[in-house]
């Protein structure tokens, strides 16, 4: 299986629960990451393209794992922070 995702990156989880609610009430994804995120991908809206298993960390996988195409994850805490991932797509 393979993943193709955007996220959005933050230091706080106060700040990725400010940010998911945003979303959450219609705020555009692509946006948002290019205005928050603190991950290079924010250059293109948080697009991180596709992955396969064992590229990225083990909770960030996982969740890509129950989410179908075109779903918002909720607030995903990894070793490099705060994450909310659109899934985008899956083969």
């Amino acid at each position: 299986m393979e993943w193709k995702a955007s996220h959005i990156l933050v230091k706080s989880q106060s700040q990725a629960n400010d940010l998911h609610r945003k979303i959450k009430q219609g705020a555009n994804f692509a946006a948002i990451a290019k205005d928050f995120s603190t991950c290079p991908s924010k250059s293109k809206g948080g697009d991180l393209g596709w992955f396969g298993p064992g590229k990225m960390v083990p909770e960030f996988e996982r969740a890509c794992t129950k989410m179908g195409v075109g779903s918002i994850s909720g607030v995903v805490r990894t070793q490099f922070g705060y994450h909310i991932i659109k899934l985008t797509g899956k083969k």
